[in-house]
């Protein structure tokens, strides 16, 4: 299985370099990990920051609201979370390129996950729409707050942190 999960991070590190600069034409954010630090111990911006840190990344330009994802959803990054994180958003509605290549292939590929990526699916159905927010226009707000507006109250009390990585 570490080699199909091997051959999955290789191409999402091709494919997301292609996708960013064939079909994201927007301005990048502009904001660092250390500026994240600095908002509201309990805005979307702080726990983006929280999420970076502790993954020891830094926001990719033009891609920002897919850590923005992350981060109001809990999901890992782990491959089978990254595939998941997809299901979940083309359950909520979002269509992409990357996003139906990212699924078909997650799910040939590592078919051992169909469960995990079937309820992310089903999670995001049942979401109310959050996949067309400019989240960084959103920094500030209450992530407590927002995921309540979002998800239902069974999917909040499996959360206990921002960034823990969501357990079926």
């Amino acid at each position: 299985m570490n080699l199909r999960k091997n051959l999955i991070e290789w191409l999402f590190n091709i494919s997301q370099k292609v996708y960013t600069n064939m079909f994201k034409h927007h301005k990048p954010w502009g904001i660092t990990k250390q500026d994240l630090l600095t908002y509201p111990d309990e805005s979307i911006g702080n726990h983006l920051g929280l999420f970076l840190e502790k993954n020891n990344f830094e926001l990719i330009a033009k891609v920002e609201r897919h850590d923005a994802y992350h981060t109001i959803t809990g999901y890992g990054t782990h491959v089978e979370d990254e595939i998941a994180l997809q299901c979940l958003c083309f359950g909520n509605g979002k269509r992409s390129i990357y996003l139906y290549g990212a699924m078909i292939l997650g799910i040939i590929i590592l078919p051992d996950y169909f469960p995990y990526y079937y309820k992310s699916y089903k999670l995001g159905r049942t979401a109310n729409p959050f996949h067309h927010y400019d989240y960084k226009k959103l920094l500030h707000v209450n992530i407590h707050d927002f995921r309540e507006v979002i998800f239902s109250k069974s999917y909040l009390k499996l959360k206990t942190s921002s960034y823990e990585q969501i357990t079926f």
